[in-house]
């Protein structure tokens, strides 16, 4: 019994460490992002639309760690409270919510990349493609009604879930065995993130299509020739690429969370899981801040000048 509540403590504290990193280089990426486009946006009076997703999605990303960075916390520190049916209801509605908006913002980007970066001939596309900035804000608009759905389940659960407990006021207030109901709730917002998944799949995919019949048409005009087109696609490509393997991992942890059976749904699982799900909001940034020039200018000025600063309070004497 000591030896499994030392292990339990050891893997707590190794836990803790992983996500103390990944919560602190992701506040850190997310901040900078957010930094350098409010300055552009004060120097200048206005922000690209590119510019005004990646604020938005760096914004709501820093939400989401301190959600389940918070949450961490209360989990080690006030465990009854933590196993209460109101804050499970709490933090899966905040988790909703600001989840809801980092996924499809970074959706929303990847359609914005598509529309001014494929080349179709189709009138739809071309209709699509003049009015990119019309489809961002009504993707956004529109995810509000799949948010709204995913809210009203969750309250649902949680409602049917407490009827069936009536016959046991304690576990009501105090739960003995919360897995039920937070598997119940997390394949719900399980079945709601396939939905952002699958249009930024099918953006990737037409992409992909877009590159090769620009390649084909650019083959038998110039070979050997690597045009500006090309070069658009291939880096929209390597960002989106980049999202999809991050949102990946994310989705597969959410479905280990989901459609774990009763025996297994353990501490260690949502630990897990919650390690999982901040790699998503954490790395992504990093990728953004590569990909995009403006970004990548301002992050190396800020590793020079840090290098200055170091230099200059290093030891001067012989």
């Amino acid at each position: 019994m000591k030896q499994m509540l030392e292990m339990d403590s050891a893997i707590e504290s190794i836990f803790t460490v992983i996500l103390s990193v990944e919560f602190i280089s992701g506040s850190l990426g997310n901040g900078f992002i957010a930094l350098v486009n409010c300055v552009d946006w004060v120097r200048r009076r206005t922000l690209s639309p590119v510019d005004r997703i990646l604020t938005a999605l760096a914004v709501s990303r820093i939400c989401v760690l301190w959600v389940v960075y918070l949450e961490w916390w209360v989990y080690l520190l006030y465990t009854a409270f933590w196993m209460t049916i109101d804050c499970i209801r709490m933090v899966n509605l905040a988790w909703t919510v600001v989840s809801h908006f980092s996924i499809w913002l970074a959706t929303s980007l990847s359609i914005f990349y598509f529309l001014r970066i494929a080349n179709f001939s189709n009138s739809v596309f071309l209709y699509l493609n003049w009015r990119a900035k019309e489809v961002v804000s009504g993707t956004l608009l529109l995810s509000l009604v799949p948010l709204l759905v995913n809210i009203v389940l969750i309250n649902m659960n949680v409602a049917v879930w407490m009827d069936g407990s009536k016959g046991n006021m304690s576990e009501c207030s105090n739960l003995r065995n919360p897995s039920q109901i937070l598997r119940s709730l997390a394949f719900i917002n399980t079945m709601f993130a396939f939905i952002p998944f699958s249009v930024s799949l099918t953006t990737f995919l037409l992409l992909i299509f877009s590159l090769w019949r620009h390649l084909k048409t650019m083959r038998h005009s110039a070979p050997g020739c690597r045009d500006a087109s090309t070069m658009a696609h291939v880096k929209a490509l390597q960002t989106i690429v980049a999202f999809l393997l991050l949102y990946a991992i994310f989705f597969l942890a959410l479905l280990v969370n989901g459609f774990s059976s009763e025996f297994l749904y353990t501490d260690l699982i949502l630990t897990f899981v919650r390690a999982i799900a901040l790699i998503f909001p954490s790395v992504h940034s990093y990728v953004l801040i590569l990909g995009d020039a403006k970004l990548r200018r301002a992050s190396i000025a800020v590793l020079w000048w840090l290098r200055g600063r170091s230099t200059d309070v290093g030891p001067s004497g012989p």
